[in-house]
């Protein structure tokens, strides 16, 4: 029989993997193996290695696009291996680093023209994966932020949504999350992280920086909404799923997610956690915004109840509020018609600046 979190975890984010580059089947025959909380990264990290295994014969053999999906395949098993598993934080972090360079060797082979950006942030760095869309000289660029259990390593089919309709997109890794997770804590004032890599990309020809988006999910919601009222540059907001104030649904999340949070605030213990949580608040924030904001969240949503992103776009200053009857958290089950309809409307709002 399988255990409560594991239960949990495929409750709760099954539709994210399949919308995020899981195969179907891989998600079938990998959580059929798992047994204990304890073996999820295991099993997970088998799934990747085969199709790492993949990857290596066909670049071996000439096939680039092969290898590349295989690479693909691989990083993005291995991230969800490891998304909210915190029982071993030396095999989390190998994991990480592991399907940080999948994701690498997947963009070197399907030819994305991917660029890795570096800045330095407190003695560490901050770090996020530039793309931009084929046929643009200048495109407008989007920031993705990712949430407590996401990273860039999760945003490849995101980024299409948005490279489709001429947006360059850049998908970070700041304090708490993925890669720089592992040396800088989370922390509340996100714009911190976001701020440096928009001064990295000032100047450059082949990006128009005068039209920036953020596009925030879940705990992404929360730091995006805070770029947006901190930072001059950014002129237009999507926040999905994202909480008002983390603290005050301390006790609803999920024990996975309260775990994650934990760790990646290197909190001392678990009062410790919830005090950090509730430093995540955008009480006075929200009302300092004053570019076009969308905030958009499911009724079904069982992590951040859909009420904590109304209220958000209830003290932003002429923001736009949708809610989506049958939407999960992050909206996640609703791939065809959500992602679709928030990438329409910041390429929409970019073009009217």
């Amino acid at each position: 029989m399988t255990d409560e979190l594991v239960a949990s975890a495929i409750a709760h984010w099954a539709p994210r993997f399949i919308q995020n580059g899981v195969d179907y089947n891989d998600f079938v025959e990998t959580t059929a193996r798992v047994r204990t909380w304890d073996d999820w990264l295991a099993q997970w990290s088998r799934t990747a290695d085969q199709a790492a295994e993949l990857a290596q014969a066909a670049e071996a053999g000439g096939h680039r696009t092969t290898a590349g999906n295989a690479w693909l395949r691989a990083a993005v098993a291995r991230h969800f291996g490891k998304f909210v598993w915190v029982v071993d934080q030396d095999l989390h972090a190998a994991a990480t680093l592991r399907s940080v360079d999948e994701l690498l060797d997947a963009h070197r082979l399907l030819e994305t023209r991917a660029e890795r950006i570096e800045v330095p942030l407190d003695g560490a760095k901050v770090v996020a994966n530039l793309r931009r869309p084929a046929g643009a000289p200048r495109p407008p660029v989007v920031v993705l932020v990712p949430g407590l259990d996401s990273t860039k390593e999760e945003f490849f089919y995101l980024e299409l949504a948005f490279l489709e309709r001429g947006m360059a997109t850049l998908s970070i890794d700041g304090a708490g999350q993925g890669e720089v997770g592992l040396v800088l804590p989370i922390r509340h004032d996100y714009e911190a992280c976001v701020s440096p890599m928009l001064d990295a990309l000032a100047g450059r020809d082949d990006l128009d920086c005068a039209r920036l988006g953020i596009f925030g999910v879940s705990l992404g919601g929360y730091y995006a909404a805070r770029v947006a009222a901190t930072e001059s540059r950014i002129r237009a907001l999507v926040a999905l799923s994202g909480p008002y104030n983390f603290g005050a649904i301390w006790e609803s999340l999920p024990a996975l997610t309260r775990a994650a949070f934990a760790a990646k605030a290197q909190a001392t213990n678990d009062a410790d956690a919830r005090e950090r949580a509730r430093a995540l608040d955008l009480a006075d924030i929200c009302e300092r915004i004053s570019v076009p904001a969308l905030y958009a969240t499911g009724r079904r949503d069982g992590l951040v109840p859909w009420e904590q992103t109304e209220r958000a776009a209830k003290e932003t200053p002429g923001a736009t509020f949708v809610l989506y009857e049958d939407g999960n958290h992050g909206c996640s089950n609703l791939t065809a018609t959500a992602r679709p309809a928030l990438a329409d409307w910041m390429r929409d709002r970019l073009d009217e600046t």
